[in-house]
């Protein structure tokens, strides 16, 4: 088996470029090779492995950055937010332990840059070791820019930026923003298509010039990337006057061989994530092949959480536009549990998306869960309404499918109360999940209700009443005819005379709590 190459420390500021890190203290050669991201947490223990890149949130000074050099002597660099405070202490322990100190811009947000440097080390995975450096689409961008000498973005049908190239800070304020947000900002989308450049885009097979005419704005060539008719996505150029013959070629042939990246990276994804799925979903499962499958998702020994999350139906979508919302969806959350645990994994299984998350003992493990959950559904409201369910913590490989049937419970739980963008813990939605399995072995069994409840329900049918309702109301408002008269709508007088119809229709005693909890149980299990 052939090893995949991986993209060494210089390389990858070398495809960043000063646009978002730029070296504050350097051992020596950059060449160490890159093993993966991870994000510093005062509260977690610090580990961090050979190769790995550390994001430095919240240190500030030369005393910090110094105590966490010495706290993870194998990383190959530590990026903090500029400015950077090196002194000949830092410069020192870098030395001593071999480590860059990176500044990061104060205009990447952290989630950003960890976004940016592991689509970077994504990038170097795909890439097979005869072909060179040059079989990425990073290395593609920047073979483009020197072709055109000027900054080049990839960026899909949906203008998400796959890919770019350095000299990124020769262009103007809005690429920029579009680099480090990996999105070309929606105000900028909004004008191109407007001025009808989309469409003159996606009609012409040979490159197109657009004069922005916009104060501060370079203007753009752009050429449509595509696999036969279907557009793939397009290639961007940031450029002051249209570009020659030759170099109108060079990009179209530039598109060429971007299109064939694209078509090789999408089998490579796709055979990518059906391969975590399954292996996820033996994990999940439990059984004697969930150790082997959690080993080579790189979690066979974590105490482990599963978070299940899933969107809203929408009835009226079309299916292939939802199945390709849920892809995203799970991918997003994927990107964001790998951000809090190295060792996260997640997959989209059937319509819900699961997320194993790996977390270290500290006495509130389904709250922390939650907390992610929640901070997750914050950042991707506005695109995606979603719920997601946390299981409790599985201390061992046996317990996780019990972790993922609370998840799944407490989902379902959300799903049945009509709500949108929630979280719920399994422990806080306990009653509620056992009321529903209650509800489905009756439904199994075609059980229906009895005694008291069962005929306040025929004699509703039958009349027109309305007296189940205001047996409802009255126990939910513990017996508070004022509060229950309102939760209806009706008089309190009005309400009386209706309880008092109830009780001599019903024969049920609301002075004997075993009648009453009898009664909402039956609501409740029933739903009616």
């Amino acid at each position: 088996m052939r090893n995949r190459p991986r993209a060494s420390l210089g390389r990858i500021l070398q495809d960043l470029g000063t646009t978002v890190l730029d070296v504050a203290a350097s051992p020596g050669d950059l060449d160490a090779e890159v093993t993966g991201v991870h994000i510093f947490d005062p509260l977690d223990e610090l580990i961090v492995p050979s190769g790995g890149i550390l994001l430095a949130v919240g240190v500030r000074g030369a005393a910090e950055i110094c105590s966490l050099l010495e706290r993870a002597p194998a990383a190959a660099g530590v990026v903090v937010k500029l400015p950077v405070d090196v002194d000949e202490q830092v410069r020192a322990t870098v030395l001593e332990t071999g480590v860059a100190v990176l500044g990061l811009t104060r205009a990447a947000s952290w989630a950003q840059v960890a976004a940016l440097l592991r689509s970077l080390l994504a990038e170097a995975d795909l890439a097979e070791p005869e072909q060179g450096p040059q079989g990425d689409l990073f290395s593609l961008a920047n073979a483009v820019c020197a072709l055109l000498d000027a900054p080049v973005t990839i960026e899909d049908r949906s203008s998400r930026v796959l890919a770019f190239s350095g000299r990124q800070d020769e262009a103007d304020p809005g690429r920029v923003e579009t680099v480090l947000g990996r999105q070309v900002p929606e105000r900028y989308l909004r004008m191109l298509d407007e001025r009808g450049f989309f469409k003159q885009l996606y009609q012409s097979r040979a490159p197109v010039y657009m004069e922005l005419e916009d104060e501060g704005v370079i203007n753009r060539a752009a050429v449509a990337v595509r696999s036969g008719d279907e557009i793939l996505g397009s290639i961007w150029v940031a450029v002051r006057e249209p570009l020659s013959e030759q170099r109108q070629r060079a990009l179209a042939d530039a598109a060429k061989i971007v299109a064939l990246q694209l078509l090789r990276e999408r089998a490579g994804a796709d055979t990518q994530r059906r391969l975590r799925a399954d292996l996820l979903s033996t994990v999940l499962a439990g059984g004697g092949d969930a150790p082997e499958a959690a080993g080579r998702l790189g979690i066979a020994t974590a105490r482990l959480c599963v978070l299940a999350a899933q969107l809203v139906p929408d009835d009226a979508a079309d299916p292939a536009r939802g199945e390709s919302d849920r892809q995203r969806f799970c991918d997003a959350l994927a990107l964001h549990v790998a951000a809090i645990h190295p060792k996260a994994a997640a997959a989209l299984v059937g319509s819900v998306a699961y997320a194993v998350l790996p977390l270290h003992s500290m006495g509130d493990e389904e709250a922390r869960a939650v907390r992610v959950a929640e901070s997750f559904l914050a950042r991707v409201g506005p695109r995606h309404a979603a719920n997601i369910g946390v299981g409790r913590l599985a201390a061992n490989l046996s317990q996780v499918a019990r972790s993922r049937a609370d998840a799944d419970r407490a989902l379902r739980v959300l799903g049945a109360r009509g709500t949108t963008g929630q979280v719920a813990g399994y422990t806080t939605v306990h009653f509620e999940s056992l009321l529903l399995q209650v509800a489905d072995v009756a439904a199994a069994e075609e059980q229906t209700p009895t005694g008291p409840y069962q005929r306040l329900l025929d004699h509703d049918a039958e009349h027109g009443t309305e007296l189940a309702p205001t047996l409802r109301a009255y126990l939910d408002a513990f017996g508070d005819v004022n509060a229950a008269s309102a939760q209806v709508h009706v008089h309190a007088n009005t309400f009386r005379y209706r309880l008092k119809r109830l009780v001599e229709i019903s024969g049920l005693d609301l002075s004997d709590p075993d009648a009453r909890l009898t009664a909402m149980l039956q609501m409740r299990i029933f739903g009616r």
